[in-house]
């Protein structure tokens, strides 16, 4: 008997990552990816990989992590996969596209480019409707000396010093950020970061550094330090998992578009070892 023939779809999926335990498969079966798994499996009847472009941490959030899946043909018409997954689904995990790829395509092996956001919530007292949703940082913070740290980033980088361990040796630390948009909108701040691919714990180390220059309790000295001397400097900040999302996974080049828009910090000529 034939195998039911498969189609690769990629999925865009939406969660609250508070009460997961980030999206990488673990042994709770409480990932991003088992819950995907097990509600592919209900449907099919069959064992389902999911593959993710990237495994965010344990209490981080996403507005559209990407993920691929082979699906048998016929099983569910595909129009109908989003509604037949949400189904089976936390609530607090949602498919909310999915489009048919080519057998080739690998939601993270094909990926070019991610988005991340990071949210600060900086005044005296913690909006009830921001918890789990930003970092409540209440003394204040030097907007302009922000900027400035973001600044020195930007540009093709040796991050080795902002990134945690993962349990194996990284093949290049070497990683390229195209622009950091910082806005403010009363106390609300948040950090935008534009690239083309992240290290582990990356982005909430930068953003934790960037937080501690505006706080006056470190410089750009120090940044400098651990940009171009990581091997003797590394920095040991995080930022809370609460106050970072995924935002956007790009399969093409998006540089020109990330580098376009205003009020935001991007590379300049001479930013570091290409």
């Amino acid at each position: 008997m034939n195998p039911t023939p498969l189609q690769r779809v990629q999925i865009l999926v939406a969660y609250d990552g508070t009460r997961f335990d980030g999206w990488q498969s673990q042994r709770s079966k409480n990932g991003i990816q088992d819950h995907l798994e097990k509600a592919a499996a209900t449907i099919t009847g069959q064992k389902t990989a999911v593959h993710g472009a990237g495994r965010t941490d344990a209490g981080v959030h996403a507005l559209a992590q990407s993920a691929h899946l082979d699906l048998p043909f016929h099983s569910v018409p595909l129009e109908q996969w989003a509604l037949a997954l949400n189904a089976h689904l936390p609530r607090e995990i949602r498919v909310t596209n999915l489009r048919l790829m080519p057998a080739t395509f690998h939601a993270r092996f094909s990926a070019k480019s991610k988005i991340y956001r990071y949210r600060i919530f900086n005044a005296d007292w913690m909006n009830p409707l921001e918890l789990q949703r930003a970092w409540h940082i209440p003394k204040n913070i030097d907007f302009a000396l922000m900027r400035a740290a973001a600044a020195m980033l930007v540009g093709r980088h040796d991050f080795r010093a902002f990134c945690a361990n993962r349990g194996w040796k990284e093949t290049s630390t070497v990683r390229e950020i195209w622009k950091i948009s910082l806005r403010k909108a009363g106390p609300l701040i948040t950090l935008d970061f534009f690239g083309e691919g992240f290290l582990y714990k990356m982005v909430r180390m930068l953003s934790a550094n960037i937080v501690r220059v505006g706080q006056g309790k470190s410089n750009l000295a120090e940044l400098e330090r651990f940009l171009h001397d990581p091997a003797s400097a590394k920095s040991t900040l995080s930022a809370p998992a609460e106050g970072l999302t995924l935002m956007k996974v790009g399969y093409r080049e998006v540089a020109s578009a990330a580098l376009a828009g205003t009020s935001s910090v991007t590379k300049r000529a001479s930013s570091g070892p290409k």
